[in-house]
């Protein structure tokens, strides 16, 4: 996966969340706006703000949006608007009610997708010339380049909305909502990997999740996708281990600029291995996941070298992309990062990942401030990543050298690096699975 701040030339990229305080006003009207590029989105107008227009989505949040990357009829229209208090709202992080704290979140025995979902999969645009077909479920919108099977893209889409409702459950806290202001979950599908490649799919993946542009990307080829006829269906190699791996990195977006490098992967790493079919996920089953996992990963019985734990647990992104040299190399640090995972949530202290929990937990205040500090009005953010803001407003630390490492202590709980080891290579060794580590 890539990971880079977003730009603001994209369609209202990822920017600031704000709580209404005046609830007492009446419900503003719904209308759709067009950005430049002729992208629309439905909201309602809160007010302008400097050079921006803040817009109302559905849901109520506020999205400050350049009011000179909207299209010039929208322009004028925000232009002969009244001013509303919604424009000044104080800025508040997000709500976060639905979350459970750490203490109260247990391991469900599985998750599967309701029959009812799948239900609601409809092809709404087809444009052949256009090499365009647009497939939507409630939570994703699929892009594809060519018309697939039925068959096919239920299978497709029912893996997206179990691996969103696996993430959801999982006792991480990980509230799976699309990035403000996108109302779906955005996916790509593309017929060759050239096509994949020229829209930005790095040489060497299988897909990839771009936090850039908030867009899962993926080559027909990953996916066992083969014509038959003039329509596709899936072979003998179709897999969704690839799918599950880069959704859960979708679902993590607000997260991942805080998480290192290997959480990032070993996360994802660690959804992919738990045994799923047909959309249910057996969560309950993690234990044969990890064998499996471990088994198709090494040779007659061979320990795996964990190496030095210190090294990995505070290894950041530049010592990450230096060390994943080639195919084995990067093979290597995703099974490490994978290891360490598991042991955290299901092998450490109780074994019901409590340590895991609260990183997590303190992660997600790492969020919240990010996202009070872009909802701040002064705050200005401009393509490439860049922003300004005010005297007395301090933004958090995105550092990707400190920023990902803050809350580590909440894993290592005191314990000497020597000591860690021994205890990691003990507690599989409990389990049936021999490893060698360092400090």
């Amino acid at each position: 996966m890539r990971l880079r701040l977003p730009s603001l030339h994209r369609l209202l990229a990822i920017t600031a969340w704000l709580t209404l305080t005046c609830a007492a006003q009446q419900a503003p009207t719904l209308r759709t706006w067009t950005d430049v590029q002729g992208r629309k989105v439905e909201a309602s107008f809160g007010g302008l703000l400097d050079t921006s227009v803040q817009l109302i989505l559905k849901d109520g949040k506020i999205v400050p949006f350049p009011l000179a990357q909207l299209s010039p009829e929208d322009q004028a229209f925000a232009k002969k608007q009244p001013a509303t208090p919604a424009a000044t709202a104080a800025p508040t992080p997000p709500p976060s009610t639905t979350r459970l704290p750490p203490s109260k979140r247990t391991w469900p025995d599985k998750v599967e997708v309701a029959t009812r979902t799948m239900e609601k999969l409809q092809l709404v645009l087809e444009e052949p010339q256009n090499r365009k077909f647009i497939y939507q479920t409630d939570s994703f919108e699929f892009m594809s380049q060519d018309k697939l099977a039925g068959s096919v893209m239920t299978e497709i889409a029912r893996t997206f909305e179990a691996t969103r409702l696996l993430v959801s459950a999982l006792p991480w806290g990980i509230v799976c909502t699309p990035p403000a202001p996108l109302e779906r979950y955005q996916a790509a599908l593309y017929e060759t990997r050239e096509d994949y490649t020229n829209n930005g799919g790095p040489a060497n993946s299988g897909g990839v999740y771009d936090s850039g542009d908030m867009i899962f990307k993926i080559p027909f080829p990953s996916l066992g996708l083969e014509m038959r006829g003039k329509t596709w269906f899936k072979n003998e190699n179709f897999r969704n281990d690839t799918l599950v791996h880069e959704i859960t990195h979708q679902m993590m977006h607000d997260y991942l600029r805080f998480l290192p490098k290997w959480i990032i992967e070993g996360t994802a790493e660690y959804t992919e291995l738990i045994p799923n079919n047909a959309g249910t996920f057996r969560i309950g089953s993690h234990k044969t996941g990890i064998k499996e996992h471990v088994d198709q990963s090494t040779r007659n019985g061979t320990p795996i070298d964990l190496g030095s734990i210190k090294a990995h647990l505070t290894m950041n992104r530049e010592q990450w992309d230096t060390k994943a040299t080639d195919a084995y190399a990067m093979r290597t640090l995703y099974l490490r990062s994978s290891l360490l995972v598991y042991y955290f949530n299901h092998l450490d202290g109780t074994g019901k990942g409590e340590r895991f929990n609260d990183f997590f937990e303190s992660v997600h205040g790492e969020v919240q401030a990010l996202q009070t500090f872009f909802a701040h009005p002064g705050v200005k953010r401009f393509p490439g990543g860049r922003f300004t803001y005010p005297a007395g407003v301090k933004p958090p630390d995105m550092d990707p050298t400190t920023a990902p490492f803050k809350h580590l202590d909440k894993l290592i709980a005191d314990r000497p690096y020597a000591q860690l080891a021994t205890e990691i290579t003990e507690a599989y060794r409990n389990i049936g699975i021999k490893l060698t580590a360092t400090e």
